[in-house]
């Protein structure tokens, strides 16, 4: 066991820490602050690299008010699930209790089936640096070789703000490796994004770890062709259906990054080339770079997606232009009948916070939709500039940081016949008898690449569309019965809720009288 680091010695490497600390935790600015106030106290805490890092790799829009950032779901839980699907990999969280009971909510919500370590503090703990010392206590605690590869260690808001310096915690104990993390939401905009926080930090640890020497092979063995890693989560069908097109051009499909096990990592920087699925991986695709592989951006999707793709990958790995034409011959051809078998007929907006976003609208748009929009949370890349530049160039707007905003108003201009989106956004739909279909669960959860994808999207897409009429007879037959001032529950013998706007306007000149006033206190 190495020795223990006061929180003191953490000042040296993270700057002076103490009265970020108090600020952070004792004086007030918690999850409550607002995301300056925290993002100041972290750089005040030593995080400015590590935050400036991530405004580098994950930028926002400028400033445009209070939804400059997307609205999703906490960052930290995309990191938290890349660690959870992981063999031999623990995670423990570093957070409030609100927080990590609502990551630890939905991480089983999607099946994780396993346990979420936890460091609870308090200002006490916070501010005198116990935090850190608890940290690392119970990291040396689960370091057991026989049971874990990896520890991953998540610093949430408050300790991120804090300073606590998860970076000088041993780098392996007891010959498990530790990797330390900050993943707060006011420095990563989005839970995608975080996903690449994490994988970036174990693809950075095993790099390190080849250069040094010999590793693990992958548990199937290594591949005796040159592989195309595949970067970004997808539909556990597309790897497979990816592998059968490479295969007549003499490669094969890799390792999924985020991976499954440790050993994978190793396979994955092993490759020929990379495949930019996702493109927003920045991390990621810094580490390859290091490792000197090329990155290919789109993904074999629809035919002209599959057309280019192949044609791509075929060139970075300098496959015979033989092969990769005979592989077109083969493959495209089925996609273009797959496509004819199932057409979509309709007007759509299209929204999501996957990353996927723009392949799906290039393959709703080859199966005959009227697409109109498509937002994606995540940011504009050199990796789907190909994929946006095909969709705009057939009248797509694609917006790129959507907000919640943006993609309700695109449903309300475009009045669609169908919505694809988020919770709230089909939530909106449907108020307003549009048929809505919800992307994560509905729309990325089947098969998008080569013939399989071609014709997976028509069939669901038809059948929500063709329940306009219900909705229809739904609002005839309900009406307004539970909208606006008669929302909620009431006693139908006292009759229904009368509106009553002249509260609400005394509301309003109470509010606008505060704002005032606040104001005028802040420029004195």
């Amino acid at each position: 066991m190495s020795k223990t680091i006061p929180i003191v010695a953490a000042a040296t490497v993270q700057g002076d820490t103490s009265s970020s600390v108090r600020a952070a935790g004792g004086d007030g600015v918690g999850c409550h602050a607002g995301a300056e106030q925290m993002l100041a106290a972290a750089k005040a805490a030593g995080k400015s690299e590590t935050l400036e890092r991530y405004a580098r790799d994950y930028p926002v829009a400028p400033s445009t008010g209070p939804h400059d950032q997307p609205q999703s779901m906490c960052p930290a839980f995309g990191a938290l699930r890349v660690g959870l699907r992981m063999r031999r990999t623990a995670t423990i969280l570093s957070g409030s209790a609100c927080c990590v009971y609502g990551l630890t909510f939905t991480s089983h919500f999607y099946g994780a089936r396993r346990s979420v370590g936890y460091v609870p503090f308090n200002s006490e703990t916070l501010v005198t640096g116990k935090l850190f010392e608890d940290i690392r206590e119970a990291v040396h605690k689960e370091a057991d070789p026989e049971r874990y590869d990896a520890i991953v260690v998540i610093n949430l808001c408050v300790p991120t703000a804090s300073g606590v310096p998860l970076q000088i915690l041993p780098k392996d104990i007891n010959g498990v490796r530790i990797i330390g993390i900050d993943v707060p939401g006011f420095g990563v905009p989005t839970h995608a994004e975080a996903k690449d926080v994490l994988a970036g930090a174990m693809l950075r640890y095993a790099r390190a770890e080849v250069e040094a020497g010999p590793v693990q092979a992958p548990r199937t063995g290594a591949s005796g062709k040159p592989t195309i890693t595949l970067l970004g989560e997808m539909f556990p069908a597309d790897p497979v259906i990816i592998g059968r097109m490479l295969e007549p051009m003499g490669l094969a499909a890799g390792p999924v990054v985020p991976t499954r096990e440790w050993r994978e990592l190793y396979a994955a920087l092993d490759c020929a080339a990379v495949a930019a699925i996702h493109p927003f991986y920045t991390a990621s695709i810094r580490e390859f770079d290091a490792a000197g592989r090329a990155v290919v951006g789109s993904a074999p999707v629809g035919h002209d997606g599959t057309e280019a793709w192949l044609q791509a990958i075929g060139s970075a790995v300098n496959v015979p232009q033989a092969k990769i034409d005979a592989v077109k011959n083969m493959m495209l051809p089925a996609i273009r009948g797959a496509l004819a078998k199932a057409p979509i007929k309709g007007r759509i907006t299209l929204s999501g916070y996957e990353g996927s976003e723009l392949l799906v609208g290039r393959l709703l748009v080859e199966s005959g939709a009227d697409l109109r929009y498509v937002g994606t949370a995540c940011p504009r890349t050199a990796w789907s500039d190909a994929d946006r530049e095909w969709l705009e160039s057939r009248g797509v707007h694609v917006q790129f940081r959507a907000s919640l905003e943006q993609d309700l108003a695109a449903m309300h201009e475009w009045t669609p016949d169908l919505a694809i989106g988020t919770t709230p956004v089909v939530q909106a739909a449907k108020e307003r008898c549009i048929p809505a279909l919800y992307f994560t669960n509905l729309i990325s959860a089947r098969p998008l690449m080569g013939p399989a994808g071609a014709g997976s999207l028509g069939t669901v897409i038809n059948a929500a569309i063709g329940t306009k009429a219900r909705f229809d007879e739904m609002k005839a037959f309900f009406g307004d019965t539970g909208a606006g001032h008669a929302a909620g529950v009431w006693e139908a013998s006292n009759g229904v809720p009368r509106d009553r706007p002249e509260f609400k306007a005394d509301t309003r000149r109470q509010v606008q009288k505060m704002l005032k006033k606040r104001k005028a206190e802040e420029m004195i």
